[in-house]
């Protein structure tokens, strides 16, 4: 497939990624838009790894109301006051409170949830293994899996991306990251729901 200009355009929107990666991405998976994405989000997940010693002491805290019903504060934190005002920094915020609205996670990640909470879930998903007469070595990775899963229901950074479910939360940062040349994260959020407990 030939490599044009629109294509490496169209791709660099769509990641966020420069030029040459996008043009690299492209070349290396034959013009394969679907193995090109793959390889930038590598490449993305290098350049977040390579930024995560830095110190995010800028940002902001960005709140979405829905109806008077729901409403959302998110603090995402970046490196530069220069980054926190432009553009793609303040649509992400956006974009992840319309996410949190809408997927109501209740930890940012897998290290916030109480211990009480996965023992909780352990041993509901071992009941269930061990109903199914399954060996005990694949009983263990059922449990694992079941509890990845659970992960991704309640977790943030775990989710799927409401924009665009093949990627996680996760990976929507470290793209951003790679975009911006800054170190992205999430500081904190908050959802409240009429008559709901709870203070995610």
């Amino acid at each position: 497939m030939e490599i044009t200009a629109e294509l490496i355009k169209n791709l660099r929107e769509e990641t966020g990624a420069g030029f040459l990666d996008v043009k690299k991405a492209l070349q290396d998976s034959n013009g394969d838009v679907d193995k090109a994405k793959a390889v930038l989000r590598l490449i993305g997940v290098k350049i977040a790894e390579k930024k995560q010693a830095r110190t995010a002491g800028q940002g902001i805290v960005y709140s979405y109301i829905h109806g008077d019903k729901l409403g959302v504060l998110v603090e995402l934190r970046c490196e530069t006051d220069f980054v926190a005002r432009s553009e793609p920094f303040r649509a992400m915020a956006r974009d992840l409170a319309l996410h949190i609205a809408a997927s109501a996670p209740q930890y940012l990640r897998p290290e916030d949830v109480l211990s009480s909470v996965i023992e909780a879930e352990c041993q509901i998903y071992q009941q269930q293994v061990a109903a199914e007469g399954k060996p005990a070595d694949i009983a263990a990775k059922i449990v694992e899996g079941k509890l990845a899963k659970f992960y991704t229901q309640v977790c943030l950074l775990n989710q799927p991306f409401v924009k665009d479910d093949s990627i996680t939360v996760a990976q929507v940062i470290e793209q951003l990251t790679a975009k911006v040349g800054e170190k992205i994260e999430i500081g904190d959020f908050y959802r409240l729901q009429l008559g709901a407990k709870g203070r995610h």
